[in-house]
């Protein structure tokens, strides 16, 4: 139908989220997209529905999804990946006030004279009231601000009256802040660590904080890690096991001591190799009972060899930091290369 609508074979065919696929008694649509999505085979097309062949080459497909973990293999295959970051706070800043706010405003029957919103308040809104990749979260808070401003517009009769909306006055119009985003340790404390995380909406500070107590050798681990996070803990123990020595540190240490390990906000989900580095440099504070600097975070994959490998989402992790007022971060030497794609303002 779409085809016919068009009245055109060499058209743009947009596939939306491909993938919240799903295969029931009906059939898999997977399967009949591996004949559509593939240059080779799509020029000869058989319709089922219609019995009918049909050339689809010249048809340019573009499908959308927002994770590649459920679409299977052979599909992904015939598929060119472009994967987008997600929206940076200052280009939603932007976006809000050149797309977004005009749009509500209008569907609110305000004029921009009559709503004053500041750049802060903006900014304010995007870390306390959303977590979110994209923006439709910040649209639904943007309309809520017109609705209280129309309100209060119809309660003064006046249409010309201008509200002015800042930082402080957001929790009187969107009530109490829904987030908080993690800053920098006032007190530096032997044990705790700042690594980095990236997330769907984001990135984030992630401290790790170790503790070392009288026992045998025993580890625990706490905070609802994935499988590839346990194994960059037991990792890094055996990085700073192997280079006892070198840190000078009792050859007998981890034989009569036992170690707790945390990932505060243990409700959220963490996985992934990229806190190797902080969970190293975690455990030897422990160890020394040297506290380590409250102003620098860290990211990097821990090789047995004590290597730091490359990770990725470096330009959420430093934003992440910039926002969290720690203004040095430490990455591998190979993601040096990635400083290209990050604005000067964060670097600076």
């Amino acid at each position: 139908m779409a085809l016919k609508r068009a009245k055109y074979n060499n058209h743009l065919f947009c596939l939306d989220e491909i993938d919240k696929m799903t295969v029931d008694f009906r059939g898999d649509p997977a399967s009949a997209l591996l004949e559509v999505l593939d240059p080779e085979q799509n020029c000869a097309f058989n319709d089922h529905y219609l019995d009918m062949d049909y050339d689809l080459s010249q048809v340019f497909f573009i499908t959308t999804a927002n994770s590649m973990q459920s679409i299977p293999a052979p599909l992904l295959d015939r598929m060119e990946v472009l994967e987008l970051s997600s929206y940076l706070e200052g280009e939603k800043v932007h976006i809000a006030r050149d797309f977004l706010l005009p749009r509500q405003w209008k569907l609110h029957g305000l004029k921009a004279e009559n709503m004053e919103l500041s750049d802060e308040a903006l900014l304010e809104i995007i870390r306390s009231y959303t977590r979110e990749s994209g923006v439709r979260n910040l649209e639904r808070q943007i309309a809520a601000l017109c609705r209280k401003t129309a309100i209060r517009l119809v309660d003064a009769a006046d249409t010309s009256l201008c509200v002015s909306i800042g930082e402080k006055d957001l929790e009187d119009f969107l009530g109490v802040k829904k987030y908080r985003y993690d800053e920098k340790e006032n007190h530096p404390q032997p044990g705790v660590a700042a690594g980095l995380a990236y997330t769907g909406a984001g990135g984030d500070i992630l401290y790790i904080e170790t503790v070392v107590m009288p026992g045998n050798g025993k580890i625990q681990v706490t905070g609802k890690l994935g499988d590839v996070m346990k194994e960059s803990v037991e990792a890094a123990r055996s990085v700073v096991r192997a280079r006892a020595s070198q840190l000078g540190l009792k050859s007998d240490v981890f034989s009569t001591k036992d170690w707790h390990i945390h990932f505060p906000e243990g409700a959220i989900p963490k996985d992934g190799p990229s806190a190797g580095a902080a969970i190293v440099t975690a455990m030897v504070s422990a160890l020394t009972q040297i506290p380590v600097r409250s102003d620098v975070a860290m990211t990097g994959e821990i090789t047995l060899r004590g290597e730091v490998l490359a990770i990725g989402g470096l330009k959420e992790k430093l934003l992440a930091a910039l926002r969290g007022n720690v203004r040095t971060v430490l990455i591998p030497e190979e993601n040096m290369k990635d400083l290209t794609e990050i604005g000067e303002d964060t670097l600076k």
